[in-house]
């Protein structure tokens, strides 16, 4: 299946394993490359000696195309870039809208540049400064989110730019493969549909937390960091939500204490990165702390297996999903199911052309 997705990045498969921090590491992202799709490895919970580490491992692994997932606020993002660059990487995708020169030394360099957004405006505004493709996370998708419906923000965004664009936010099938090109994308992404597969590194209890849940045990919380963040209902979650403001701020002391001890970060260095994610918004101290302790919170659930003292973050379609295939094994159906789809779709066409016109 040739869209402008596979013809922009050389991948076989109009798919997109998104970069997840603590899950999109090499083993996912060069076994999703392998089956064809275009892997993305996510890159801020790495240092910059263990990112040119992973993507050096990934290109062990496969000779297929893959990108490198990048924080565009980072203090070091230009020395990742170069990273990039240096290494051979084909893809660089963005969790927030690089800056233009950024994007222009990307360009120069003959990488292709994949911001991901949440609204048209932003969309225009990485169009016009040179981004070659868009991905589209609709309130669906997992972590942090918006509010707008994947079937109402990706026509907006397909009829505002004239480059790729790729949907993410409730795709985990071949129909919905189907239903994104109808839209007019040129692909999809998918990040916990992948998640959920025997090539991710997500421990086994926690795999077994993902499968077990229906759609409603999948929920969107401020209570974690003070922004929209869609993941799974748990006991943690439901204490965040249903304490005050002073018992809320005694438990995020006390797991931050925790997760300092895991991190190796002093006080001060917690405390530093959750005022710079207070900047401009309307947090509490104790959002304050968990903000500083988002990345902990993940990698204990997502790295360490512990679903008491963690966070998982999912999308609405987790309650769907209930098997463990390969990335090979994935692929491959969705592709059959896509072009299952479409037959049956030509079918019912050609009868109804068929049929007398009534009276």
């Amino acid at each position: 299946m040739k869209t402008a997705l596979t013809e922009l990045t050389g991948v076989q498969h109009p798919i997109v394993q998104t970069g997840m921090g603590w899950v999109a590491g090499p083993r996912l992202v060069s076994a999703s490359a392998n089956a064809g799709a275009l892997g993305i490895l996510a890159s801020a919970t790495m240092t910059t000696e263990q990112l040119r580490h992973a993507v050096r491992e990934v290109k062990s692994r496969t000779d297929a195309p893959f990108g490198v997932n990048l924080r565009a606020d980072a203090g070091d993002a230009r020395t990742r870039v170069r990273i990039i660059i240096d290494e051979g990487v084909k893809v660089a995708s963005f969790a927030l809208a690089p800056s233009k020169d950024l994007i222009a030394e990307l360009k120069d360099a003959g990488v292709v540049v994949i911001p991901s957004i949440g609204a048209r405006r932003h969309a225009e505004k990485v169009a016009a400064w040179g981004a070659d493709a868009v991905m589209v996370q609709g309130g669906e998708g997992g972590g942090h989110t918006g509010e707008v419906a994947t079937t109402v923000l990706l026509p907006q965004v397909v009829d505002a730019v004239d480059i790729p664009v790729i949907a993410a936010g409730g795709f985990y099938d071949g129909r919905g493969l189907v239903a994104a090109l109808a839209y007019g994308a040129a692909g999809i992404g998918m990040g916990t549909r992948f998640l959920l597969t025997s090539d991710s590194t997500v421990p086994d209890a926690v795999k077994a937390r993902y499968l077990a849940a229906n759609v409603k045990d999948v929920t969107v919380t401020t209570a974690v960091d003070g922004l929209p963040h869609r993941m799974l209902r748990t006991n943690l979650v439901d204490s965040l939500e249903s304490a005050g403001r002073t018992k809320a701020l005694a438990a995020a002391v006390r797991r931050a204490a925790g997760f300092r001890k895991i991190s190796g970060l002093s006080w001060t260095a917690m405390v530093r990165e959750g005022l710079a994610m207070k900047h401009g918004k309307d947090l509490s101290w104790s959002q304050v702390l968990l903000a500083a302790n988002t990345p902990m919170l993940l990698k204990a659930s997502m790295v360490e297996g512990r679903t008491d003292l963690g966070v998982m973050a999912s999308g609405q379609v987790a309650g769907l999903i209930d098997d463990l295939p390969s990335c090979a094994e994935l692929v491959a159906r969705v592709m059959a199911e896509a072009n299952e789809t479409l037959e049956r779709f030509q079918t019912p066409m050609t009868s109804l052309r068929a049929l007398p016109t009534p009276g």
